[in-house]
């Protein structure tokens, strides 16, 4: 009878603990995982080690969902699956190293044993589930949140930029016809050739320097009276 009673107490020892690590109450696997992950040169071991914290850390997000849960407890729940997603990491880091697959290529994205993709993966400290609705931490979310919606406003349109432009745009400006200024610019442009030919006058053209030629331009008739001709002689070459 005691014997029997001995297994009993181990049975229910074992699914005791099995519930617990289950809940994400404790980590029952993390005594047999070792400490020293660079010193692991199996790829089948690193790949189990690293496959065992995504079940933990799959099993503690849900856990972190429970409204049960008291402020303190999220803190801390939300503490340990930092340190598992920290591991995670490192296993991922010495399988690639050994020449295994490289699990940093997804983006920062973490995935459970069933596929599908545990929210706020990625670097740096997270905060899950419940853990986003602590004092403080939400209003920091409120924020992020705020100036995102503020960076990301709609553009002005075309016509909203019509409605700023004015003449002074262009530059039209009220007075620009105003005969005091108009003769201001035309005594200041004569002043400013004066100053030019006086600092020119005694320079020598460099060797071998020409003058332009003074070109004349050709008018609109005597330009549509070319296009006439070469039109001409096209379709006489032709013919």
């Amino acid at each position: 009878m005691a014997r029997n009673s001995e297994k009993a107490q181990s049975m229910l020892f074992r699914f005791r603990e099995a519930q617990a690590a289950d809940l994400g109450i404790i980590d029952a696997g993390r005594t047999r995982r070792p400490r020293s992950i660079t010193e692991q040169d199996s790829i089948p071991a690193c790949e189990k080690w690293r496959g065992q914290v995504l079940k933990e850390i799959s099993r503690k997000v849900s856990r972190i969902q429970d409204p049960a849960l008291s402020d303190y407890q999220i803190r801390d729940l939300n503490d340990e699956i930092n340190k598992l997603m920290r591991e995670k990491h490192m296993w991922e880091v010495q399988i690639r190293n050994l020449g295994g697959p490289n699990y940093m290529r997804s983006g920062g994205k973490v995935y459970d044993e069933a596929g599908r993709e545990i929210p706020g993966g990625g670097r740096g400290y997270k905060y899950f589930g419940r853990a986003r609705e602590l004092p403080g931490v939400k209003e920091l979310f409120e924020a992020a949140a705020r100036a995102k919606q503020d960076d990301e406003k709609p553009l002005e349109t075309r016509d909203d930029l019509r409605k700023q432009v004015d003449a002074a745009y262009y530059g039209y400006a009220p007075d620009e016809e105003d005969e005091k200024l108009l003769a201001y610019e035309a005594a200041r442009e004569r002043q400013a050739f004066d100053n030019l030919a006086k600092a020119a006058a005694g320079l020598e053209p460099p060797p071998g320097w020409e003058p332009l030629p003074e070109w004349e331009l050709p008018t609109m008739e005597e330009v549509a009276q070319e296009l006439i001709d070469r039109r001409r002689r096209r379709l006489l070459d032709q013919l």
